[in-house]
């Protein structure tokens, strides 16, 4: 308590200073050890180069930036206040800040603006990431400036090869949340009561409909029409069963949208016309991608419009799903030998293999390490002569 004048007790020793235990991490952080910083450094390596090949330059990103309440994740950042008052916000998501940096460095283009990016993400809550992680990583791209189909279809084709890339096959999941609202709109349900039936919808959950409807008092008509947007997801005929439904200039002009972009792409595609997460933060098209064994997707992203009206699109890759997602053997890990001189040292790493140096004469200590750490020979000399094996 302020005033109070008697010592503060002495601070307990880290845990780490009792034999058998360690110093903590902060709940939803964690460490990457050494097989998995390898996984994610070649990820990064591979996505990174597939996005300049497509024409997406790299952009670096400040972790810090300013507090704001239209911020679309700040009442989830971690906020500080810096030296000269100022609220400050650790980066809870990518496209806000892609967004002011398109504004500042590339007011009048040249559009379309291709980006790409990749860094560390901090939230106080997270529930959706693996292991409610509150700091991890994306990878991601974004296409500013322009609102085509075209555009869209390119998105789609390059999420696509942004996981094949790497040896993931998954297939990709195609929504529009304004067709959701538009069909209300058609409806005639409006206010409070269209904000709760988009609840329900993304859900998929009948009986909240079935509750909501009763109690707004709609008719039966409506009802049966609020249950066939939940049933909208499969292959091409959804499509089909989506233009049914539309009735307004809104929703007709959302299905034939989805119908070029698949033209465009010439892919198979899943649709799930029901999704109604977002729609007003979404202004088009949006898409993830899912593998099996995580019920997360891989990826996911859409349009929207950045402040000011310019039009942007894109998608992000959590790495850390992503490093779960990989086939065995990716990356295939390279010889590591143990070299007794720099000459054998050099030998080695020009051959592609590993080479670590031994750092004492003691060859008993060295096999042991070697036994220790999986390496099965020790080389001497430029001519990577053998000088011993482990076991041998």
């Amino acid at each position: 308590m302020p005033g109070v004048s008697s010592p503060a007790p002495a601070p307990s020793p880290l845990p780490a200073s009792v034999p058998g235990r360690f110093a903590p991490v902060p709940e939803g952080t964690r460490d990457v050890l050494p097989a998995e910083w390898a996984r994610r450094a070649h990820l990064r390596s591979r996505l990174s180069g597939l996005l300049l090949a497509w024409g997406y330059q790299g952009v670096e990103l400040p972790a810090l930036e300013y507090a704001a309440h239209g911020h679309p994740l700040d009442d989830r950042a971690f906020k500080l206040i810096d030296s000269g008052g100022q609220v400050l916000a650790l980066r809870s998501e990518f496209t806000t800040a892609l967004g002011r940096l398109a504004r500042a460095h590339y007011p009048q283009g040249p559009f379309p603006l291709r980006l790409q990016y990749g860094g560390r993400l901090w939230l106080r809550a997270q529930t959706s990431e693996l292991g409610r992680l509150r700091e991890f990583t994306q990878v991601g791209a974004e296409l500013i400036g322009v609102a085509t189909a075209q555009a869209d279809a390119e998105l789609l084709a390059l999420a696509q090869a942004t996981l094949e890339t790497v040896g993931v096959s998954a297939l990709l999941e195609v929504g529009f949340p304004g067709f959701v609202d538009a069909v209300l709109e058609d409806a005639g349900v409006h206010g409070e009561a269209r904000e709760a039936l988009h609840g329900a919808i993304d859900r998929k959950s009948g009986a909240d409909l079935d509750l909501l409807a009763r109690q707004r008092g709609l008719d039966a008509a409506v009802t049966r029409t609020l249950h066939a947007l939940t049933d909208l997801y499969g292959g091409p005929e959804v499509l089909e069963a989506a233009a049914g439904m539309a009735r307004g200039t809104r929703a007709r002009a959302a299905v034939a949208h989805l119908r070029e972009v698949a033209a465009h792409f010439g892919g198979p595609l899943l649709y799930d016309l029901g999704v109604s997460r977002r729609y007003d933060y979404y202004t088009g098209l949006t898409f993830r991608a899912y593998v099996d064994g995580i019920n997360q997707p891989l990826l996911g992203g859409g349009r929207y419009a950045l402040e000011g009206g310019l039009p942007g699109a894109g998608f992000a890759v959590g790495l850390e799903r992503l490093v779960r997602a990989l086939p065995p053997g990716v990356p295939p890990e390279p010889e590591t030998v143990l070299a007794l001189d720099l000459a054998a040292a050099a030998t080695a790493r020009e051959g592609g293999l590993r080479a670590e140096l031994a750092w004492t004469a003691d060859e008993a200590e060295l096999r042991a390490y070697c036994a220790a750490r999986g390496i099965r020979r020790a080389v001497r000399g430029a001519g990577m002569d053998s000088a011993w094996e482990v076991g041998a």
